[in-house]
């Protein structure tokens, strides 16, 4: 058995992120020293800023040190990745969307995991998305119905932009175009903050995003919001109606959770799941996301696998109704 003093000295020796991936799992459940939190995005976004409220938050209560480990690019798959290789021992986890698991098996030809690879451990926070229009729209649109009657009328200018091809958000504006019975048409931005840019500046009719990344610019009143993906509306925009409220089937709320690799063992799934409870309830975390348009929300385990086992279903249905591949 590892004891204190050898521990100490191998983390001296290698450094605490080459130890951790290599330490037995009986040194891990003995210390819980350091735990490294990987995001698939880069530093600065709302992913990241999440990342770092919970990892502030679970340093003590999971580990003795918890580190944001930022793995951006592939839509994620780089971090998926990397937490497939890691070790089953507590010491890395992944903090996701559930696009990963949920919707990419339908959309990628080949990917570099599998969802077996991974155990949900913990939601800490869900969020809606929501579509707007600029300028480029007349201010006499204020609705769904409305959008879709002015996109009826000007097909070449019947646009909308997303974050990324195959990102969620570019999958439910494609859906809102097959449900209403007309092509809009899809740009693909790296990132919001382009898209929007663009959006305001009235060279793009329509985005579709999460909420949170437009509520910085409703008082500027370049942009109009014209629906909320939730099952209710959002606190954040009281006034703003559902998808549903006006008529199309759009019952989407998007959300982070915390995985970890296949064959960690229970417990330790548990211990993370435990931390996370607390974590997601502490009156800061809750402020800190609102800043973001996200409500602090957990699920456990089970009821997160079997509610990333029904988004599954359902994104089976809905690529192959909207007809998209990342290869397309």
């Amino acid at each position: 058995m590892t004891t204190r003093r050898q521990f100490n000295t191998l983390l001296g020796a290698f450094g605490a992120s080459g130890v951790l991936s290599t330490l037995p799992q009986a040194a891990w459940a003995q210390r819980s020293e350091m735990a490294r939190l990987i995001v698939g995005f880069p530093p600065g976004g709302s992913t990241d800023n999440v990342a770092r409220r919970l990892a502030e938050r679970l340093r003590g209560a999971y580990a003795a040190n918890v580190i944001v480990d930022n793995r951006p690019g592939a839509g994620t798959q780089i971090a998926v990745s990397a937490l497939k290789e890691s070790a089953p021992d507590g010491a890395s986890l992944l903090l996701s969307p559930p696009a990963p698991f949920s919707v990419y098996p339908f959309t990628y030809r080949k990917l570099p995991y599998a969802v077996e690879d991974v155990i949900p451990a913990a939601m800490v926070c869900s969020f809606p998305f929501a579509f707007a229009v600029g300028p480029m729209v007349p201010e006499t649109v204020r609705n769904i119905p409305d959008f879709i009657a002015w996109a009826k009328a000007n097909p070449t200018k019947a646009s909308f932009g997303s974050p990324a091809s195959g990102s969620t958000p570019h999958l439910v504006g494609s859906l809102l175009g097959k449900l209403a019975g007309i092509e809009l048409i899809h740009v693909a931005y790296r990132g919001d903050a382009p898209g929007l840019q663009d959006l305001m500046g009235g060279q793009l009719a329509a985005y579709s995003t999460v909420l949170g990344s437009y509520l910085p610019h409703l008082k500027s009143g370049r942009l109009r919001l014209l629906a909320v993906s939730g099952a209710e509306r959002s606190s954040f925009v009281p006034d703003l109606p559902t998808y549903r409220e006006q008529g199309f089937d759009l019952d989407m709320t998007e959300w982070f959770g915390l995985f970890l690799p296949a064959k960690t063992p229970a417990a330790t799934v548990q211990r993370l799941a435990d931390a996370a409870k607390v974590a997601v309830a502490e009156p800061d975390y809750v402020r800190g996301l609102a800043e973001f348009g996200m409500t602090a929300r957990y699920t456990g385990p089970a009821d997160l696998a079997a509610q990333l086992r029904r988004e599954t279903d359902m994104w089976r249905v809905n690529v192959k109704k909207i007809g998209f591949t990342a290869e397309s």
